[in-house]
């Protein structure tokens, strides 16, 4: 088959492009953020792909992106960093299937104990008979010794989303839902005092009011500017729950509560709290500071019910291998091979292999730290994506287009060499790899570089360049390969704090091996180190938790007194709805609607500010309920967005969209870059402070209606950044921020970090967890984490400047700035 030959694609900010990319090669495609790579690779070529493949098979009226054509298409899989499953429940073993592998290893192989003659006995010696029960089948053994008849432990009985199998105090979460009492109840405090936290302005005197009158309805002394902590036994349950308790009940029987509140009606402080977070589903973002999850009191976090976790193969627990590493589970695995007679392992053998090969195959993916347990809401962009990668090595497929979106984010550079081995295999098997990146080793290996740009946004959307790397390094107009050859400079001075330091001790949760540890207060702080090695561990888990004045194993923390505010900025950072938007999210939409509803057109119709709004009823299309597209359900395949066929996508019926401001309707508005915002809302206060925020984290590209949904994680990121500067000015803000650098091209993580150091200078403290190297050698302190991942990492292997760093490092982050610094592509 041909190359790909592109032709006019005009989609987005793309400039009628043209392009031939050859197949069976690795190509990346780079360019500054917002060029159009995306655009290209997913809203173009992917999108046609799956157009002419659904067409090929029968589905018709799937919307062609905007190009003339593209010949020579075949079937593409997009492998990208984005994750829809946000269930609890759902873990790396779940998404891999190597926990349910695991489940018929036991099924088939576990011990447990007789119930009638006490000897330990194992499924594969025992004999199995099914009987039908209550309408359904019911499986039973019996012990090989004494002939007892008891249930078999099946792979259903093994799995902890099961009624069966779930213990049954905790539904199988392994965690409780608690509240934090330090952070809800000052004891030291009256309640005249604040003792309550978030009882707060004229609240506070009504509740209080509220309490001291249903002391008075049961005869009890009223405890005014007493500290909680001497409360006597039923004054402290009625504050905590309320005047109709178990306590008051049991100790006044006679005494009919009060039926209102000016009669001493009272929930209580802590029922109270828990109403609003069953109300809210369990997930009320404002009361989360409120309550923190325990490890369920019965199962121990091990989430299965009593018999099922004490079932064993080969001396373990089931719940026992999900904590282990892959690499450690992998151990296990070939010692029980070993172990097993024949007979046994042929009831196993194929389940083992399984989880084998899909270990290696992850492991491969610098992934091998990870855990069965780990849940997918808590693994990386990067992460997510290299598992997905993995999976695609199972497949034998060949003459497939696979469309990578940065797959290097969030490995540390030493890793970075097995994802390139990886991407180059797929190829090998005669596959076209198209990758989105940035990463000057990922260039340095691709067959074919397609460099977009020269701007962002409208001043992007062209082929700056395309062909090998030497030819893109010769190419003057390509903004790549200037930075290529650019010479990698350490900073020249570093800051030298303002006196003050963060100190954790006794740091020991997952890997980290009992770490102490300094963050100097009023610098830009670089946290790295190879994957896994317990980087984020440190920083969002730790840290941040004790900021929240929760219990993190034996941790302990001081320092954090020097700061008003912390505020976390991770992959995860936002809320990802297709209902939400940049212009919602920064609430910049807010006064797009008053302004258009306070236009003298827009009363004459008699429309107000909320007949702009797509969420609600009134203006908005009601055939899309205002989101422009409509979702189509493939069946199958992955579901797909076609236009609405009533609005056309304007998502506003045709009343709305005849009111304009400055010759724009609200739907174009939306279309608005924020930098063509910048224009248009010149002179207006509450819009143009945002829209210079956005401009000054990188984002002048995104348009103000772009759901979030399309965002990589590094963009949400840095739109939370922008959204908590323009509310935090003035305040000593410690910020912890999670590769704030995904998706950013060279040239625009230049642009970032000046805004990090004007941010610091201006007397904030910034943690960043980071792998970049340019991040690193503007940094003023690094700390760096390792030797390896997983069990072999969580120490602290350097403190001190970059510049001490790349002089005596003995780390392979001090290495890989070394070479960093010395690899200047076509120059010296």
């Amino acid at each position: 088959m041909g190359n790909l030959i592109i032709t006019d694609a005009y989609e987005g900010n793309l400039k009628h492009v043209s392009l031939e990319i050859p197949r069976d090669k690795l190509v990346v495609l780079t360019g500054l953020s917002g060029s159009g790579k995306s655009t290209l690779a997913m809203d173009v070529l992917y999108q046609e792909c799956q157009r002419q493949y659904l067409e090929a098979i029968g589905y018709q009226g799937i919307r062609k992106p905007g190009v003339g054509s593209i010949k020579n298409v075949s079937p593409a899989i997009r492998i990208t960093q984005s994750e829809s499953n946000k269930n609890p429940r759902s873990t790396v073993g779940t998404l891999t299937d190597m926990y349910t592998g695991l489940r018929m290893v036991y099924e088939k192989l576990s011990t447990r104990q007789c119930p009638h003659c006490g000897q330990a006995v194992s499924a594969a010696d025992c004999r199995e008979e099914t009987e039908k029960k209550d309408n359904a089948f019911h499986v039973y053994m019996h012990c090989h010794l004494c002939g007892h008849k008891m249930d078999k432990l099946t792979r259903t009985h093994f799995s902890y989303n099961t009624r069966e199998g779930g213990c049954p105090t905790c539904q199988g979460l392994g965690q409780m839902l608690q509240i934090n009492m330090n952070a809800t109840l000052h004891e030291e405090l009256s309640l005249e005092e604040g003792a309550v936290e978030y009882w707060n302005r004229g609240y506070k005197e009504y509740q209080t009011a509220a309490v001291y009158q249903a002391l008075r309805h049961y005869g009890l002394p009223v405890p005014e500017n007493v500290p909680v902590k001497e409360f006597a036994p039923l004054q402290r349950a009625i504050l905590l729950y309320g005047s109709e308790c178990d306590a008051v009940k049991e100790a006044f029987p006679e005494t009919a509560p009060p039926k209102t509140v000016a009669l001493g009606k009272f929930e209580g402080v802590l029922s109270t709290l828990w109403r609003r977070m069953s109300e809210k589903g369990g997930d009320a973002k404002n009361l989360n500071g409120f309550f923190h999850s325990d490890t369920c009191p019965d199962c121990k976090g091990e989430r299965l019910g009593p018999l099922s976790r004490s079932a064993t193969v080969n001396g373990y627990r089931l719940p026992e291998l999900t904590v282990l590493s892959l690499e450690e589970l992998d151990d296990w695995v070939a010692g029980l091979e070993t172990a097993l007679s024949p007979a046994s392992l042929r009831l196993a053998e194929l389940y083992l292999s399984d989880i084998r090969t899909k270990i290696r195959r992850i492991a491969h993916t610098g992934l091998g730290y990870l855990s069965l347990d780990r849940q997918i809401i808590t693994l990386s962009g990067g992460e997510m994506q290299r598992i997905k990668l993995a999976a695609a090595l199972d497949s034998d497929l060949t003459g497939v287009i696979y469309i990578l979106d940065e797959p290097t984010v969030g490995l540390h550079p030493k890793d970075t060499q097995g994802m390139i081995g990886i991407i180059k295999k797929l190829r090998d098997l005669g596959n076209t790899v198209l990758v989105i990146e940035h990463d000057p080793d990922v260039m340095a290996e691709a067959d074919y570089i397609v460099d977009m740009g020269p701007g962002s946004g409208k001043h992007g959307g062209e082929v700056i360049g395309s062909g090998t790397l030497t030819e893109l390094l010769a190419n003057e107009q390509s903004v790549t390969g200037r930075f290529l050859k650019e010479k990698r400079v350490l900073r020249s001075q570093v800051r030298p704090g303002n006196g003050g330091h963060i100190h954790i001790r006794h740091a020991s949760l997952h890997n980290l091996q009992d770490v102490e540890v300094r963050f100097p207060a009023g610098c830009l702080v670089t946290v790295t180190g190879v994957s896994g090695s317990g980087k984020s561990t440190l920083v969002f888990d730790v840290l941040a938790k004790l900021w929240e004045k929760e219990r993190v194993g034996d941790a302990e923390v001081s320092g954090l007194e020097l700061f008003d505010q912390m505020i976390t900025i991770e992959q995860g950072a936002i809320t990802r709805m297709k209902r939400s938007n940049v212009a919602t999210y920064t609430d910049m939409y807010t006064d797009i609607r008053n302004l258009f509803g306070g236009l003298a057109e827009a009363k004459a119709k008699g429309l107000a500010a909320k007949h702009f709004s797509f969420n609600t009823k009134g203006g908005r299309c009601e055939n899309c309920e205002g989101l422009g597209v409509i979702t189509s359900n493939m069946l199958f395949f992955e579901n797909i967005e076609v236009t609405c066929p009533v609005c056309g996508g304007a998502r506003f019926n045709e009343e709305v969209l005849s009111v304009q401001y400055k010759g724009l309707n609200v739907n174009e508005v939306l279309h608005l870059s924020v930098e063509e915002a910048l224009e248009v809302f010149a002179g207006h206060p509450g819009l143009e402070g945002m829209l210079k925020l956005l401009r000054e984290v990188g984002l002048d590209y995104l348009e103000l209606g772009q759901t979030l949904t399309t965002l990589s994680g590094g963009e949400g990121q840095r739109l939370k950044l922008a959204n908590e500067l323009i509310s935090n000015k003035g305040k000593s803000v410690l910020y912890l921020m999670d590769e704030p650098t995904t998706g950013l091209h060279p040239a625009d993580v230049g642009n970032f970090l000046k805004l990090l150091n004007r941010m610091v200078d201006a007397g904030s403290t910034i943690l960043v967890v980071e792998h970049n190297e340019q991040v690193i050698r503007d940094s003023d302190w690094v700390i760096d984490l390792g030797p390896e991942g997983g069990r072999n990492g969580g120490q602290i292997l350097f403190t001190g400047t970059p510049g001490e760093m790349a002089a005596s490092g003995t780390t392979v982050t001090a290495e890989a700035l070394r070479q960093a610094a010395a690899s200047v592509m076509g120059g010296e």
